[in-house]
């Protein structure tokens, strides 16, 4: 029998909505591995895409562990060439501690850029997602800037700024993961582009996902409708509009950007800073720069 011609192979990271809504829009034909530190996740997405005609296969991987990044590309590979990397994998302010958050968001997401950008395809794009919470940070040095950038992963977190006793607790070391998630991929779209591939960033707001539901029907629902009727586009976004962009980043349309970052957060960043959410007082600023907390399920 004739052996079938092997597949472009598409990385998702994260087995949740906004992964799948982009692995659903640009996926067809592919083979989609899904790697996700829950193994159930990620056999429930890949049950639901293999559903509904894609060919994804599940793979337990946990984001903060460069052996275990360097296995689900190695699997990878066993299916065809990387042509494409959706990394939607993190934990947020509520869910970790400083330690973890730094280990996952920033440090892994730096190795996971930085060892399929050894790999991908000439022509392949990638893209990670943020969050507008790196947005809202103070801006660092130039100096600071260019650490996140470029410093070595494995040397990331003996970094000066990232020393436990400079990061003043969950929000804060989330917002650094963002700030340094945004830098990176400009850094590594200069490495990507030396094998003819992109990459390029997303940083959503408040997005539906089934967490997300359970925050607004929660002790912080009150908060999150302030938070909507007092930014421009006045709801929160869906996961499906994330993809759009995605889409647009990783198809023939957006060959000409690379190391950019999209703010998606229905005007909230701009009302935070010029608008009706601009915090009056430190404690209000404190609150409000923790609302987008990214899941490792959205």
């Amino acid at each position: 029998m004739e052996q079938r011609p092997a597949k472009e192979v598409m990385i998702l990271t994260g087995a949740g909505q906004i992964g799948m809504a982009i692995a659903r829009r640009i996926g067809s034909g592919m083979k989609i591995v899904i790697g996700d530190k829950s193994v159930e996740n990620a056999n429930a997405m890949a049950r639901t895409m293999n559903q509904a005609g894609f060919d994804a296969t599940p793979l337990e991987m946990d984001l903060s562990s460069r052996n275990s990044i360097l296995h689900l590309i190695a699997e990878a590979q066993e299916y065809g060439n990387i042509s494409m990397l959706v990394n939607a994998a993190g934990v947020s302010p509520s869910q970790a501690s400083v330690e973890t958050i730094l280990q996952v968001d920033l440090y892994g997401t730096a190795v996971l850029l930085e060892e399929v950008g050894k790999v991908i395809m000439p022509g392949g794009t990638g893209v990670t997602i943020s969050s507008q919470s790196g947005h809202r940070m103070p801006a660092l040095t130039p100096e600071q800037d260019e650490q996140l950038a470029v410093t070595p992963a494995e040397e990331l977190l003996a970094l000066p700024l990232l020393h436990p006793e400079q990061i003043k607790d969950t929000l804060h070391a989330y917002q650094m993961a963002k700030r340094c998630n945004v830098k990176r991929v400009m850094a590594e779209a200069v490495k990507w582009g030396a094998r003819g591939a992109r990459v390029n960033s997303i940083s959503p707001g408040i997005v539906v996902t089934p967490l997300a539901l359970d925050e607004f029907n929660g002790p912080r629902g009150e908060f999150y409708k302030n938070m909507f009727a007092k930014c421009p586009a006045g709801r929160p976004g869906t996961a499906d509009e994330i993809a759009h962009v995605a889409e647009l980043l990783m198809g023939g349309k957006g060959s000409f950007i690379t190391g950019a970052d999209f703010l998606i957060d229905g005007g909230a960043t701009a009302s935070y800073f010029y608008g009706p959410l601009k915090p009056h007082d430190s404690k209000e600023k404190i609150s409000q720069t923790s609302e987008n907390g990214r899941q490792s399920t959205k």
